[in-house]
Order: C-alpha cells, then sequence, then structure tokens
C-alpha cells in the first residue's frame, strides 16, 4: 500500500475517532487540522446566524486560520482528507488546509461523518473548486464503523 496521510478536522470529536480508527488499519499517519481559534460549542450553534460556524458558511472567500502545515506533504502519494459536514459542505477550513498544502498529483480520497447529510454534495464542491486536484472518491463514515468496512472501502477505492 502507497504512503497514506490521514488528514481531518474535527470540531466535536466525531471525526477524529474515525480518522484515528483509519489510521491504526491503514498504518498512515495521522494529521489533525486545528483552527488557529477553537470553536466553541456557541460558534458550532448553526440555530443562530450570528454564529462563527454560520459567517464561514455563509460567506465563499472566508478561510479560518490553521496552527499548522503537513511536513513533506510530497511525501505521501495518497491522501484521505476527512471533515464533517456543515451546511452539506465541507467546512471552510477544510478549504484554507487545501489552499495552504499543494496536493496536485495526489489521490486524495474523502470521508465525512454527519448526522444526516450525504457526502456527495461536499464532495462536488470541492471538486468544482479545485479542478487540479485528483479527488477520487468520498465515503460517510460513523464511529461505530467496523473494521472490515474500513478495509472494504479503502481496498476497493485506493
Amino acid at each position: 500500500m502507497n504512503k497514506i496521510l490521514i488528514c481531518y478536522f474535527s470540531a466535536s470529536g466525531i471525526t477524529k475517532k474515525v480518522a484515528e480508527h483509519i489510521a491504526t488499519i491503514t498504518r498512515g499517519d495521522l494529521f489533525e487540522i486545528e483552527p488557529m481559534e477553537l470553536y466553541t460549542t456557541e460558534d458550532l450553534n448553526w440555530n443562530n446566524n450570528h454564529s462563527r460556524s454560520s459567517i464561514e458558511m455563509m460567506s465563499d472567500t472566508i478561510r479560518p486560520k490553521i496552527k499548522n502545515k503537513v511536513n513533506k506533504v510530497e511525501d505521501y502519494p495518497v491522501i484521505l482528507l476527512g471533515y464533517p459536514i456543515w451546511w452539506d459542505l465541507a467546512p471552510r477550513i477544510v478549504n484554507s488546509f487545501i489552499e495552504e498544502h499543494n496536493l496536485e498529483g495526489k489521490k486524495v480520497y474523502i470521508f465525512a461523518t454527519s448526522g444526516g447529510s450525504g457526502v456527495e454534495n461536499s464532495f462536488s464542491d470541492l471538486k468544482r473548486r479545485y479542478p487540479n486536484i485528483n479527488f477520487i472518491s468520498a465515503k460517510r463514515l460513523s464511529p461505530s464503523i467496523s473494521n472490515d468496512e474500513i478495509l472494504t472501502w479503502i481496498n476497493s477505492t485506493i
């Protein structure tokens, strides 16, 4: 298997659990996309149009600052990029990550967590925004996903 980097953003810890599970199974390297300013419970209140996450998602141009960058991203031919679904899209911090790292020439697989939304719209949006990146496939995963399900997904796509 190629050298794999599992990058993820997790506001509440759910996506983090999935990413850690994937890293254990694939023996890939794990990288957390951390916001410069952590999200509070109030920031994540999607019912409040004035919450930080609502403001970010209503703007196509906001790019939250991230704390860190991947060292030697060029060493990874395969990247699994995970995030929670926000407003049927990837959170804007995922755009920050993509725009701060050169992912061209890599195989990028998306995994997302959500209480109800599918991953299709966020995947289509990323492909449209970043046509020079080779986005291969996307899958919605839950923290309770089994090792066999992850292996089946990984082996069928990578």
